[in-house]
């Protein structure tokens, strides 16, 4: 099959692989690489696919890829690059009349504008007759010098490695600036960024025709990256202040109903509701093709679930006030106690193993400390499959993006499967405020 060359965006690396499985899977385009030659220091990655069509609509709606472009060579220095280059004459011809432009990027240094006029005459012998269009040009081929990553103060001055192709795709990073949280008209204390947002869509593989759902919705991120990418979605939370906007850094604006209307996407957000998943109406059976959340685990809202501490009375819950029974009044908000983050995790996976369709996805973010994380602290399940378990590190803890895909109906009686030991998200709020200290 032919090569091409995918340019990632230098950030989440960690995260590059498992979207881009995700999208082979959500484009039905395959897509062969060699994992073990990945390297998260550097932006380039050689992949092979059946055409430039394919490889096109692979990144269309990627977060991650910059751009994919035909493979005509790469080499340490200009002198092999060129040599490769010029071993296929014959696919030049096809652009000798048509308007083009080069780009020339580096990867570890910034080039100037001299240096970068440079190297696109040193492509001269192309041949290429028609002429230079800075904009809307019919062919643009990219050149990537890439130096590396390096804590010198100075970075070399020779690049390591030097890719050169025809840009036949690129990805919709412009996004990020569409849903950039600070445009929002409504926006919370926990609200996801924009990038991540985009991504676990991604990885849910939304698309239309497909239901995604929420339970800890908040301010409602998901339900909007999710419906931008076609999908109808939905939500959920325990706390109802957030979603009609009374609880929040922007009040007054109606909640999260605010951005369904900024963003247009009223007719595939099918709403939300109160209630705490743990105790959730929902009817039993497989009811979703995706869900996508991001669980509360108490660095900036604690998670809870409806229950009594020690002490409290319930009869005051039956107390008549003006003449309605305290339970039944608009403004009551029913107790609540901790819900622990394991337990919380536990819950999610049981509930999604029984509420998923099969080939249904599951993504979460599981937050964990950093010494005292193993791959076996993720919870498993009979009933699903773990695709991808991608790291955003934050110095003492980190979060994981867990990506798990139901593979067969949930066994009666089954569930989710514990580390034999305590794992690392086990009472991570106390951790986190204890600052990671012996508990």
């Amino acid at each position: 099959m032919p090569a091409f060359i995918l340019q990632f965006a230098h950030c989440h690396e960690d995260f590059r692989l498992a979207e881009l499985d995700a999208l082979s899977e959500l484009e039905g385009v395959a897509v062969r690489y060699d994992a073990a030659g990945y390297s998260a220091e550097s932006p380039i990655l050689v992949v092979e696919m059946d055409s430039a069509a394919s490889a096109a609509k692979l990144v269309r709606r990627a977060i991650l890829i910059r751009s994919v472009s035909e493979y005509w060579g790469s080499g340490a220095t200009y002198a092999e690059l060129f040599a490769e280059v010029k071993r296929t004459p014959g696919r030049w011809n096809e652009f000798m009349q048509k308007s083009f432009k080069f780009t020339v990027e580096g990867f570890g240094r910034s080039l100037t504008q001299k240096e970068k006029v440079a190297v696109i005459e040193s492509f001269s012998f192309l041949g290429f007759e028609g002429p230079i269009r800075m904009k809307d040009a019919e062919a643009e081929f990219l050149v990537c010098e890439e130096y590396g990553e390096t804590d010198l103060p100075v970075p070399p001055e020779t690049p390591k490695k030097l890719w050169f192709g025809r840009i036949v795709g690129r990805g919709s990073r412009h996004l990020i600036d569409v849903f950039d949280v600070k445009k929002r008209k409504y926006l919370g204390n926990t609200t996801m960024d924009a990038e991540l947002s985009l991504v676990m869509a991604n990885q849910a593989l939304a698309q239309p025709g497909t239901l995604v759902y929420d339970p800890f919705m908040g301010t409602g991120s998901f339900l909007l990256t999710c419906a931008h990418f076609g999908a109808c979605s939905m939500g959920s939370d325990i706390d109802g202040r957030q979603i009609r906007g009374t609880a929040g850094f922007r009040r007054g604006v109606n909640g999260i109903s605010a951005n369904v209307a900024q963003y247009q996407v009223a007719d595939r957000v099918l709403g939300s509701a109160v209630f705490d998943i743990s105790r959730n109406p929902w009817r039993a059976g497989a009811l979703f093709d995706a869900i996508v959340t991001d669980p509360p685990y108490g660095v900036r809202a604690g998670a809870k679930r409806l229950g009594r501490k020690n002490g409290t009375v319930p009869q005051k819950s039956f107390t008549v006030i003006d003449g309605v029974e305290n339970y039944k009044r608009s403004d009551y908000y029913p107790p609540t106690v901790a819900y622990e983050m394991s337990a919380v995790v536990s819950d999610l996976l049981a509930f999604a193993a029984e509420r998923l369709v099969v080939g249904g996805r599951l993504v979460y973010w599981l937050p964990t400390v950093a010494d005292e994380y193993e791959p076996e602290d993720v919870p498993l399940h009979p009933a699903l499959r773990l695709v991808a378990n991608s790291e955003q590190p934050f110095g003492s803890w980190s979060r994981r993006l867990i990506t798990m895909v139901k593979v067969a109906a949930s066994p009666e009686g089954a569930g989710p499967q514990e580390a034999a030991h305590d794992p690392a998200h086990k009472n991570f709020r106390d951790k986190y405020f204890n600052r990671f200290e012996p508990l």
